[in-house]
């Protein structure tokens, strides 16, 4: 959810904040809308979260004050640690997480789980509005922290992303503005050791038989993917994932990067129901944080000239890549053309077929990621992409120009 104020944002905080609404002792979901679209505030950025998932019990307890800016889970779990009230309140309340991943919790369970976590964060408020770094040497244990206070998934939490982007790393400037050629991505990789020997150890995982079968040991094939993506600069890993191709020879080299017989489809070539690969994936801390990522930073919205909610093509290029070497790990679709899906169908979704439609066109009808996508493959610079004129590029008339977004003007050649 984002907050749209007008150009004097600031002096009409106070009738936003009036319009915030209680029940019964919790925090409802606050829209702000203005006729300007210029300003966009994030909850984060507002500091107004909201205190729990749909589907489970209303909290009963009083109204936490507004959270200090971001900290580290791991900080923040830290300081509780050396308080004995909250390290006692935190202990049980990764008790109720534990019961909860089991099975649903109960009527009653759910209330008192509910009481527990409602008087943990009003004396911590910080273990709520932390945030965890992509990569970081303490990265699950950080996700176990921040989705320890949320105990339940459910579609609303997936509004925000538990990682931490007030840093952007201006370094991925060089993979949007043409400076990396496919060819050339790979050789620079090459040359630098960390890219290099990294990608060697995520094709040997990712190509390796399990001894005595056909099949490749896909969890090992994912670690090392992440640790790629995690510990190689990103013009250099991103650089080798998205480079552009101007025909199907560089499209088929750019489709296999991930080794996707492996870590993007089935062994056996079957496709899984795309829901229980979600709900497969809410089950584990990191993919279920990445897959959050990705929903809060590649939201598609009519109102900006982009067609990210967010306007940062940065960040969400990031964030799809985060999703590789996830259960939820995407791909290129074929060898001529920019298009990307999952490896899964909706086969068997009964009444939750328009769910799993849904869940599908994240990334097949994307607005905003096909804008990323054609941005990398029109090799434009995000800063200078909207609503200027396209480039004049030559290619191969066997791999054709891709549309470009309704944003963006063409000029003649």
């Amino acid at each position: 959810m984002t907050f749209l104020l007008s150009s004097d944002h600031f002096s009409a905080l106070p009738s936003c904040i009036s319009a915030i609404g209680f029940y019964q002792g919790s925090l409802s979901s606050l829209l702000c809308s203005c006729k300007s679209k210029q300003a966009h505030f994030t909850k984060q950025q507002f500091l107004l979260e909201k205190l729990w998932a749909p589907r489970v019990l209303p909290s009963s307890a009083p109204i936490f004050p507004f959270p200090p800016p971001h900290t580290d889970c791991v900080e923040a779990h830290r300081v509780c640690s050396a308080d004995p009230p909250c390290k006692a309140l935190h202990r049980g309340l990764e008790l109720c997480a534990a019961d909860a991943a089991v099975s649903p919790l109960g009527e009653q369970a759910a209330s008192e789980c509910l009481e527990r976590r409602d008087a943990l964060l009003a004396k911590h408020p910080s273990l709520w509005a932390c945030k965890c770094q992509r990569g970081f040497r303490k990265e699950e244990q950080c996700l176990r922290i921040y989705w320890g206070v949320r105990l339940l998934p459910g579609d609303d939490e997936l509004e925000t992303s538990p990682y931490d982007d007030t840093l952007v790393d201006t370094r991925m400037a060089s993979l949007l503005d043409g400076e990396n050629q496919c060819l050339k991505a790979a050789q620079d990789c090459g040359l630098y050791e960390k890219c290099g020997s990294l990608r060697s150890e995520y094709v040997l995982a990712c190509t390796k038989r399990v001894p005595g079968t056909n099949r490749c040991n896909q969890h090992k094939c994912h670690r090392a993917l992440r640790r790629f993506l995690e510990r190689v600069p990103e013009e250099y890993s991103l650089g080798v994932l998205f480079c552009p191709c101007t025909n199907t020879l560089c499209g088929e080299r750019r489709r296999k990067t991930i080794v996707p017989s492996c870590s993007y489809q089935d062994m056996e070539g079957l496709q899984h129901n795309c829901l229980h690969q979600q709900s497969f994936c809410r089950r584990e801390d990191v993919c279920r944080s990445r897959l959050a990522d990705f929903l809060n930073n590649c939201q598609p919205s009519h109102l900006t000239a982009s067609g990210c909610l967010k306007d940062s093509p940065g960040l969400c290029l990031r964030a799809y890549a985060g999703l590789i070497g996830t259960i939820m790990t995407p791909n290129y679709i074929s060898n001529s053309s920019a298009d990307v899906s999952l490896w899964c169908n909706c086969e068997g979704s009964g009444n939750q077929w328009q769910d799993c439609q849904r869940l599908q066109r994240l990334f097949t009808h994307n607005a905003c990621l096909q804008a990323v996508m054609w941005l990398v493959s029109m090799q434009v610079t995000p800063l200078a992409g909207w609503g200027t004129p396209a480039p004049c590029l030559q290619t191969s008339p066997s791999l054709p120009l891709p549309d470009p977004p309704r944003w963006f003007r063409r000029t003649s050649c």
